[in-house]
């Protein structure tokens, strides 16, 4: 009898260890997955940022410093980062330099009634949405991967299997082309 009682328990056990693990392992596959929501996204708005500046180019000539930002600010940001902590830098870099070529419409009011400059500054402006959609959806589930791998016991299997804790994606909230920007000529 005691012999099915210990049965019991290593089996019980057993079942407890093997639905963690799992656990685990579908946390990890969702902050993985958004991620890649993530990156889906930020493509998107990589590709935009040339229609943009060939749109600019045609108004702003001598504005060449501020559309070489953009262009130098996209390209190492699609070299691609190995931490959240540096895609979110790469992104910021991005977002500054689109805010200048926002600013630079305020100075060129036909650039500023130009409808393919509207229509790419409404697609940005829906990406910026998308991609801070995107940021709250991994966000959510890093954090709730985190505190698996911190809660007792899950922390336990957690250190067994040495599942780690994910870093955030933190980008400024807000969309660039609706911010408040400084015009400085």
């Amino acid at each position: 009898m005691t012999n099915i009682i210990i049965l019991g328990a290593v089996l019980l056990f057993v079942f407890w260890l093997v639905g963690m693990y799992n656990n685990f392992i579908r946390l990890i596959a969702r902050s993985e997955e958004a991620w890649s929501d993530i990156e889906v996204q930020l493509k998107r708005r990589y590709d935009l940022i040339p229609n943009l500046i060939e749109t600019v180019k045609g108004y702003a000539k001598h504005e060449e410093g501020t559309l070489t930002k953009v262009v130098e600010a996209r390209n190492m940001a699609m070299q691609g980062a190995d931490t959240p902590a540096a895609q979110a830098k790469s992104q910021n870099m991005i977002t500054d330099a689109l805010k200048s070529v926002f600013a630079l419409s305020e100075a060129y009011p036909d650039l500023k009634a130009n409808t393919n400059f509207l229509g790419l500054q409404t697609e940005l402006s829906d990406t910026e949405n998308k991609i801070q959609a995107a940021r709250r959806f991994y966000n959510g589930n890093v954090r709730d991967l985190n505190i698996a791998v911190a809660e007792f016991p899950s922390n336990l299997i957690a250190n067994m299997f040495h599942f780690a804790k994910k870093e955030f994606f933190d980008l400024p909230d807000g969309d660039i082309a609706q911010q408040n920007v400084e015009v400085k000529f």
